[in-house]
């Protein structure tokens, strides 16, 4: 399957602009290349009924939280409501880098997205951001009626390492160690660290994201192995996915992620849990955050808000 034409027209960019590979980088060099693509890459920012920026009360101090209202909203109508973990590696990426994805969502679903600016490695690493993934989390729930959402229709969400973080919140939520919810949206997740599917041999040069980025972002993630086989940090390890929430899980064809993505979505399946699963073969990882030069970065978005708006309307 050939690439997007338009992924190849980032990738040429990318080469013709001389910008080192992010494994060649320091993180906080990392995170600078990363904000600087944003203004090139990710179309104008849609607007929306209502955004609020807050906090959560974490571990270690406040998280900071973006809360959107979807356009045609009522100021009044208790939403349901998308908590968003941002992709980037657990590394890089912030409630900026996804402001424009976090929309999207928020208006093509009519609901409410609250993202959450979850602790980076190396600084913090494993399992920082699952504890403030779980804060955040508990602090929608909590607050359900201040926040103007509904607490029976809460879903969990994310793309890559925000994935990750979603679906290791679905199965706290099963196993009563988080609060509960009802749907979890996986964006080309990371779901096992060990790095050995097929996927990391066939993709090593020319893509943003390769296998050494990848191990990269793992050994900043996690810099003891032991904790790479651990299912709250490799979620497709965890024994039994039965009864976790209903899941929409979304791959990309040229992506080192995409086999253990495949996998989660047949583990989902074999363990009777309610699953859609689109596979994007022509599309490269992180292709969401790309949408002036990937037209298909808008109409995934826009599929997956329908299938988390047919979920809430009990579909």
């Amino acid at each position: 399957m050939p690439l997007d034409p338009g992924a190849v027209a980032v990738l040429n960019l990318i080469k013709e602009l001389g910008r080192p590979p992010i494994q060649d980088l320091t993180p906080p060099e990392a995170r600078e290349a990363t904000a600087k693509s944003r203004a090139v890459l990710q179309p104008e920012p849609e607007q929306v009924a209502e955004v609020e920026d807050l906090t959560c009360p974490g571990p270690l101090g406040p998280i900071r939280l973006r809360r959107y209202r979807g356009a045609g909203t009522q100021p009044d109508e208790a939403l349901p409501c998308l908590l968003y973990l941002h992709g980037g590696g657990w590394v890089i990426g912030d409630l900026d880098s996804h402001d424009q994805p976090c929309r999207v969502l928020a208006n093509a679903a009519r609901c409410c997205v609250i993202a959450v600016d979850y602790r980076m490695a190396p600084e913090h690493v494993y399992p920082a951001a699952v504890d403030d993934s779980l804060a955040a989390l508990r602090f929608v729930a909590e607050h359900a009626g201040r926040l103007r959402i509904d607490p029976s229709r809460i879903a969990v969400g994310g793309d890559s390492a925000g994935g990750n973080l979603a679906a290791v919140l679905a199965i706290m939520a099963r196993d009563g160690t988080a609060p509960k919810v009802g749907f979890q949206l996986l964006l080309y997740p990371a779901t096992d660290m060990a790095g050995e599917r097929p996927a990391y041999q066939r993709f090593t040069e020319g893509l943003i994201l390769t296998d050494k980025t990848m191990r990269w972002f793992i050994n900043h993630y996690t810099p003891d192995p032991a904790w790479r086989v651990e299912w709250q940090a490799s979620p497709l390890r965890v024994p039994s996915l039965k009864g976790v929430a209903t899941a929409y899980v979304m791959t990309a064809g040229y992506d080192p992620l995409v086999d253990e993505g495949i996998a989660y979505a047949k583990r989902l399946e074999e363990d009777g849990v309610r699953v859609t699963h689109i596979h994007m073969a022509d599309q490269l990882h992180a292709f969401l955050t790309m949408g002036k030069f990937i037209p298909a970065s808008d109409l995934a978005l826009r599929q997956a808000a329908l299938s988390l708006s047919h979920h809430w309307a009990g579909g």
